[in-house]
């Protein structure tokens, strides 16, 4: 059977996609049973050719744009068809880092399941969403999965964005639960399998930069948060008075994730004009280098 993990990842969130990469191979004992694969959203045409279009999300109505900090979501659906519908594949967000062996979860037993994942938290959570930001998947078992078809369905108003990374469009009996370690929502302990930095607001490697990715705005008489986000957005854009990012309030995660970049550093697996240039952009917060210099190496 064919083993691989596939990374989601846009201009964005570039620097992180090569340091999961990173942390998946320096972690693991048996990187020669599975491959890696990156899959940046210019990659895959047929989502800019929907930039300025609408799309149904979550209920509403809203522009699909090429800049905002998730526009890779729709590839966590691509993998079985990249697969021929053939072997497991790992689906990751560029913002998930291993810290134990991933071929521990690829060559679990699924039970029969096509999907392995988890709930998401809070609300979203309560109301049955399971989040995609990592899963197993039994790509044979997949084979209704077009990603390029089921994505333009959502411009169609046939497909709603959030039912679709939610999988409630998906038999749920065909969907099994690992464990909460495997996708472990900023929190960092000796039991985490894979570190998920999933707010946005305090991703580490973002800390002072401006907010660029734009808050969820469903329409909800309450709380009434959501008529001011839609009217910001509606008078000052997508991105005006969203404010500064935040530090992360566990230092350990903070520290993991700029150790695994200095190892990269070290490695020659990215550079400093890289990190400089992911600054200049505003990807990198600006005292990246300061940060790796200061941090000290990670346990072997």
């Amino acid at each position: 059977m064919k083993y691989s993990v596939y990374i989601q990842a846009n201009d964005k969130q570039w620097l992180g996609a090569l340091v999961a990469r990173y942390a998946l191979e320096r972690n693991s004992a048996h990187t020669d049973k599975f491959d890696i694969h990156i899959m940046h959203y210019d990659d895959y045409p047929y989502l800019n050719k929907r930039v300025g279009d609408i799309y149904l999300r979550d209920g509403g109505k809203r522009k699909w744009v090429r800049d905002d900090l998730q526009s890779f979501t729709p590839l966590r659906f691509a993998p079985p068809q990249l697969m021929n519908y053939e072997g497991r594949a790992l689906v990751i967000d560029p913002d998930v880092f291993a810290v134990a062996d991933a071929w521990d979860l690829l060559s679990r037993d699924m039970e029969g399941n096509a999907i392995l994942c988890r709930p998401k938290s809070g609300t979203k959570g309560k109301k049955g969403c399971l989040a995609t930001s990592v899963m197993l998947l039994d790509c044979a078992q997949l084979k209704h999965w077009r990603y390029e078809e089921q994505f333009n369905e959502m411009f169609e108003f046939k497909r709603d964005y959030m039912g679709w990374v939610c999988l409630k469009y998906e038999d749920r009996d065909k969907i099994g639960l690992f464990e909460l370690a495997w996708n472990d929502f900023d929190h960092l302990d000796e039991n985490t399998k894979m570190l998920h930095n999933t707010k946005r607001k305090t991703q580490p490697w973002k800390t002072g930069l401006p907010v660029d990715f734009r808050p969820a705005d469903a329409f909800q008489l309450f709380p009434p948060k959501h008529w001011i986000r839609r009217a910001r957005r509606a008078l000052f854009g997508d991105y005006g008075f969203t404010g500064n990012y935040k530090p992360h309030p566990d230092p350990n995660q903070e520290r993991f994730f700029f150790g695994l970049v200095r190892e990269c550093l070290d490695k020659g697996i990215i550079s400093e004009d890289l990190l400089r240039d992911e600054m200049k952009k505003n990807h990198l917060r600006h005292d990246a280098l300061e940060l790796v210099a200061h941090t000290s190496p990670l346990a072997a």
